[in-house]
Order: structure tokens, then sequence, then C-alpha cells
């Protein structure tokens, strides 16, 4: 079969385990290798075991460009399991489709792409971004500041942002951006900026060292988070561990997942998770779908038996799995997958109040092709 040893289904991992994004990927890592771990204990997939081809680009664009061409020129790799910044996705996109490799990207992003080599089982920004605007105004107040990291997706995402928010009668008091991996210096300068502009809320997309920087500035600042909070997209719970709970909670978190969902299969999730990698590692976002996505494939490879991307595709597009945040399935369409939009309040155990749910899984809409921005998220539960 294509892409399989005679015993084994080879695949990469490409997470950056070090670096400016080192602690989101490492969870993107960790929730990778347990799925595998678990697939392979139960007989592996058609008889034959998952075996992991492991790099870390440790945040560098050209490594992860390079290491993805290894994967799958040398390494007999025909699917990917990786990526989590926009950046490192584009950086590699055009790898896989000259080898015809398969990508399974894990991360929420900015939308407005379709690849055919490419799964996305991360959120859409209709499936959070829509839901914390109309949080934001009605808990909080209609002056939002928003901050961001400089590059694609904070970007896109704060475009977004804005037009929600003036949509529904709010203002953008200030934008402020900072490199990738800014100093200290840059982000008090940042909390300076939100300090001086006095905003009812703050709406982030400040990622990796550059976010821990920012909450501890903020904390530092002595700014009232039960008045203004920070709201984001990515604070989940391995970054608020490394930040500190006591510099976090009342900051807000819009996400499909929270460690603190309520249900069996979860339950079982976060049991399986600290008894492999220590009980202080809490879940995330980041590791549960990084997780799920691996389960996804499993199914997909157990139906195609092959890892051939055209025909492993089509089987991943029929799929559909109860994950620990709920049902997952995609949209044929757009590659996307339905998910539960929630919002959540980080608490001082580094767990968050999980304070809204919509009431049925979302359509990804990555295109932003039928979302209206007038809806009200938080009533309309984002029917379609």
């Amino acid at each position: 079969m294509v892409g399989a040893s005679n015993a084994t289904w080879r695949v990469g991992v490409l997470f950056s385990r070090s670096g400016v994004s080192g602690i989101t990927e490492t969870e993107h890592f960790l929730g990778t290798a347990l799925a595998i771990e678990e697939i392979n204990t139960a007989g592996g997939v058609l008889g034959r075991a998952i075996e992991p081809v492991c790099y870390d680009p440790a945040g560098d664009m050209d490594a992860y460009r390079g290491l993805a061409r290894r994967m799958l020129a040398e390494d007999g790799v025909e699917v990917v399991f990786g990526c989590s910044l926009s950046a490192s996705r584009k950086a590699v996109l055009s790898t896989m489709e000259r080898h015809n490799g398969l990508l399974w990207y894990p991360s929420i992003y900015e939308g407005f792409e379709y690849s055919e080599n490419v799964v996305y089982t991360g959120a859409t920004l209709n499936q959070n971004v829509f839901a914390l605007a109309d949080f934001l105004l009605q808990e909080y107040g209609p002056r939002i500041f928003m901050v961001g990291s400089d590059y694609i997706y904070p970007r896109e995402s704060n475009r977004v942002m804005r037009d929600l928010i003036e949509s529904k009668g709010g203002t953008i008091l200030g934008e402020v951006y900072a490199p990738l991996d800014a100093d200290e210096d840059a982000h008090g300068r940042m909390v300076a900026e939100i300090r001086r502009a006095a905003p009812d809320a703050v709406f982030s997309t400040v990622v990796g060292r550059g976010a821990e920087r920012l909450y501890r500035a903020y904390a530092a600042a002595g700014i009232d988070r039960t008045r203004c909070p920070i709201a984001s997209l990515t604070l989940a719970e391995g970054q608020i561990r490394a930040i500190g709970p006591e510099h976090c909670t009342g900051h807000v978190l819009a996400a499909p997942y929270f460690g603190s969902l309520e249900d069996d299969e979860n339950r079982r999730f976060v049991a399986a998770f600290r008894a492999r990698f220590g009980p202080e590692r809490p879940t995330s976002m980041w590791s549960e779908t990084a997780y799920a996505q691996v389960h996804l494939f499993a199914r997909a490879l157990a139906e195609a038996g092959t890892l051939d991307a055209e025909r492993l595709s089509a089987a991943a597009l029929r799929q559909r799995y109860v994950a620990p945040e709920g049902e997952l399935a995609f949209d044929g369409d757009t590659r996307h997958i339905w998910l539960t939009p929630g919002i959540g309040v980080a608490r001082a155990d580094g767990q968050f109040d999980l304070v809204w749910r919509a009431r049925r899984p979302v359509r990804p809409d990555p295109y932003l092709a039928w979302s209206r921005f007038e809806l009200n998220a938080l009533e309309e539960g984002f029917a379609a």
C-alpha cells in the first residue's frame, strides 16, 4: 500500500516543542502522541501500528518547510500532523501540495484558505469570534481595545472582530501590535496603551511567549480583570499554568473545548492524559484537537486502507467521532469541521467556568460566506 511499510503506517508529526510557540505546540504533540499510543495499544489500524516520524522545527518557519520536505521526500511519509501558527501552515502548504501529502492541521486560524492537501480540524472565526463579540458587548460594554502579534492570524482575526463590534454599535478604541516574540518592554507599552484608553474589555490575539508577557504585565498594572478582562481565542489551560493562574483569573476564552467540560468522554480523556504525562499537566483545546484529529484519521484510514492523500481525504470527510469536546463531523464543501463553540472565564485553579455554550454544533464558515454579522450568536445559537 502506498505510504505504508509492511509492518506500520508511517506518519509525520511536525510540532515545535521549543521556540516562541513551544507551550501550545507541545500540547499539540502530547495530544497526538496519546492518540497514537491508544490506537496502537488497541491493535493499530487494519492490524498495523501507526509509526510516527517526529521533528521539532523550534518555531523556525524555514525549518517547518525543510522538515516537511524531508518527511515527504525522504522519510516515506504521506500524512503529517502538524503546525499551529498560520505562518507555519503557510510555510509547508506548497510542499504538501507539490508532494501530494496530506496535512492534518489542528489549530484555530483565520480562514480564507482551501487546499485539497489539508484537513482543517480547528475552529474558524465564525465558531469563536462571533459569540465572543456578543459576549463582550453584553457582559462588559461597547468600548473594546484590540492587541495582537504582528502576523496574518491576529490581523485577520482583529479585522473580523472590528467589523463585528462596529456592526453591533460598539467602538474599537485602539489596535496595537507587537512582533511575534517581542520583549517584555514591548508588552508593557501595550498595557500602557490599554490603560490610557480605559476600555470595557480587551480582545487579544497576542500568542506564544508574547501572550505570557502580556498577561503578566496586565496583572502587574493592577487593572481590574472582573471589569475589564482580556478576552482571547488562545489563552488555554496550559498557558495559564505557565503564566500563573493568579495572573489570569477573570480573563475570557472562546473555544470549543475546556478541560472542565462535564461529560464521560472528556473525563476519560483528562484521566488518560494525566496518567500518561503527569497530574500537573492540564488538557486544553490544543491537546484535545490534536488528539481528536488522530482518531478521525484512524477511522478514515481503516475505511480507505491507504495513506494516499486523495483517497484518505475522501474517507476522512465522511467520518464522525464523539470527541472529548463533543460530536465532530466534517463539512465536505470546505474540509473544515463542525464544532460546538463555548465561552469560559478563568478561575483560580487554572480551569475555566463555562459561562456559555452553543446548543448544537456549528457549521464552519471559513470564508464568511453565509454568516450574518448582525446575528446575535449567543441568542441564536448559530442556526445555519
